[in-house]
């Protein structure tokens, strides 16, 4: 029973140490971003990310629940255009993402307002550079995190990058494919 409780007091110990030592090695900004190549011109890339319904058809985050509710506003494929969804699931949550910016054929820049499960803000940008013939796709993301956030970084790196995978995989299938 002993030697139970020491292992347990030391887990506990290291995980108190590993969150010390989070809060301060990682700063407050957070900044995410991840590439694909996709074998077509920026034109026909850009009609997949110039507006929030055609940033849907290839979005991971879409699949999480099918009956989620969406909301779309604002002139599609212009800044201001914006939708904002609802679900029940607590793994898609709740909240809006608008665009800020566009740069034709160039950038798509959004902010996101996460209402459920958890509240914040972040930044995101899709964009676009000529590789030859084919298109080099990056997508950001920015934001700010707090202590309980910056202990679960490794995990949120994680899902951020399985995340992006799929979805600029989409993105790639969906333009190629066309």
């Amino acid at each position: 029973m002993k030697a139970i409780l020491k292992i347990f007091g030391l887990i506990i110990l290291l995980i108190a140490i590993y969150a010390g030592i989070a809060m301060l090695a990682y700063g407050k900004e957070y900044h995410y971003e991840k590439s694909v190549v996709v074998n077509a011109p920026r034109e026909k890339v850009w009609q997949n990310v110039h507006s929030m319904a055609a940033f849907n058809r290839w979005n991971p985050w879409m699949k999480l629940d099918r009956t989620m509710k969406i909301t779309y506003t604002g002139k599609s494929g212009q800044v201001g255009d914006r939708y904002c969804w609802d679900s029940k699931n607590d793994e898609a949550g709740k909240g809006c993402q608008e665009i800020k910016e566009l740069v034709l054929n160039e950038k798509q820049k959004t902010e996101m307002t996460f209402l459920k499960p958890f509240e914040g803000e972040a930044t995101s940008e899709i964009i676009l550079s000529s590789e030859g013939n084919s298109t080099k796709v990056t997508w950001t993301m920015d934001t700010e995190q707090d202590a309980m956030m910056k202990v679960m970084r490794p995990m949120m790196d994680y899902q951020m990058g399985k995340s992006y995978k799929e979805g600029l995989h989409n993105l790639k299938v969906l333009v190629e494919n066309r």
